[in-house]
This record gives structure tokens, sequence and C-alpha cells, in this order.
């Protein structure tokens, strides 16, 4: 995606104290964007405060929030997910907070909207994170938010350190069936095209799909893992 004219103003992270999240910053500071995170009110913000990025206090199930963290910003950056997380919350966050944030978007005017969603979003309707993602990014569409959704798919570090470095533990923890084919994504990968995707020439409206050029199993990654000890 070619990149457009860029801008002074801020581009807001929303979960910037995550793995994704803290990635995008950092992508984005290496494009020499001025960065706004917006972090819950009890989160650590020292890491990114010492990186010199403006933090705003609030929560996506927090309108007002959200409003007040977008105002005179240029762009947001969204990788917050409560099916991550878990908790109460999780599904409020997953729905009502998506759903708050394209309307803070749609209230403030902001110039594009990076919603990170899923791969195949659009075919799952009966798995709830995923259908989720899919009426998030019909939400923006019905409030005329200019957006871009890169649908990712797994994030292979992620999967891979569930029990911890599967290269110390000589182990890697997988829960569903190891040899099922899946489509993978690295985290720092993703961080870099979620930032290009702030001022890059794209289509209204567009959803892509980022993954490997083909899928592989678990058993396929460590087996991989296993040979480079």
């Amino acid at each position: 995606m070619p990149a457009t004219d860029s801008t002074t103003l801020p581009v807001l992270v929303v979960g910037a104290t995550g793995s994704p999240g803290s990635k995008v910053v950092d992508a984005l500071l290496k494009r020499g964007k001025t960065v706004r995170a917006m972090v819950r009110p009890a989160g650590d913000a020292g890491r990114l405060e010492g990186r010199g990025v403006e933090i705003m206090r609030g929560d996506v199930l927090d309108i007002d929030s959200l409003v007040a963290a977008m105002t005179c910003a240029d762009a947001v950056i969204t990788t917050a997910a409560g099916y991550t997380r878990g908790g109460r919350n999780a599904h409020d966050i997953d729905t009502l907070g998506n759903a708050n944030l394209a309307e803070a978007a749609h209230r403030t005017g902001i110039r594009r909207f990076v919603l990170t969603s899923i791969l195949t979003s659009d075919q799952t309707p009966d798995v709830p994170h995923f259908w989720h993602k899919k009426l998030a990014e019909d939400k923006l569409e019905q409030l005329g938010v200019p957006f871009v959704a890169p649908r990712p798919g797994a994030f292979l570090d992620q999967v891979a350190s569930m029990a911890g470095d599967p290269v110390d533990k000589g182990r890697m923890m997988w829960i569903g069936k190891a040899t099922v084919p899946l489509t993978f994504v690295h985290t720092s990968d993703l961080a870099a095209y979620l930032a290009a995707a702030v001022d890059a020439k794209a289509e209204a409206d567009e959803r892509i799909d980022i993954d490997w050029d083909r899928p592989v199993s678990v058993r396929e990654v460590a087996d991989v893992t296993g040979s480079r000890e």
C-alpha cells in the first residue's frame, strides 16, 4: 500500500500496553509519528511515558473517555480485545467496546481508523470473538468512519510461547489438534502493517487478509523449532 501525506497530529493507539499494541507504538515511533496511547486507569504506562508517548487514561467501555482520547487525533489504531484477556468484561469489550470506539471516531472526525480484525471473521458466525470483529467492521461502515481492517491469522509468537519459551522447555503447549493447518502471522510484522495502514493509500472500508502463503500445523512449527535447538 503506497503512503499518503502525513500529519503532525497524534495517532491514538488503543490497547497500547498489550503485546501487539506495544509493538504498534514502536512501529509508529520508527515512522516518525507522534503517538498518543489510551491506557486503562490502573494500567502501567511507565514504558510508554519513557518513550515520549502522550498518555490518556480511559476505557473502551467509557465512551466519554474515548471521545476525549480521540479529540485532535489524526488516526486511531486499536488492538484491544477482550477475548485475549478473559474476565467478566471480555464480552462487553468485544461488543460494546468496539461499538464505542466506532461511535467516538464518528463524533471526533477521525481521518482513518485501523481496526485489528481476524482472518475469516466474516465467515464464522458461530465463533463469537471472530464474529464480533466482523460486527465491529460493520459498525464503522454504518457510521461512515473511514477505516482499514487488517485481518491477521493467529499470532505465531504468542501461540508458540503459551507455556514459556519452547526451546528452553523442549515442548510447545497447544489446545486443540496439533495436525490441523492454520494461518499465522508474527506480531512484529502485523504491528508494522498496522502502523503503515495509517497513511497507506487504501480503498474506503478496505479489509485486508494478512497471513502466510500456506497454512502450517502446530506440529510442523514444533518440529522446525526442535530442529533448531
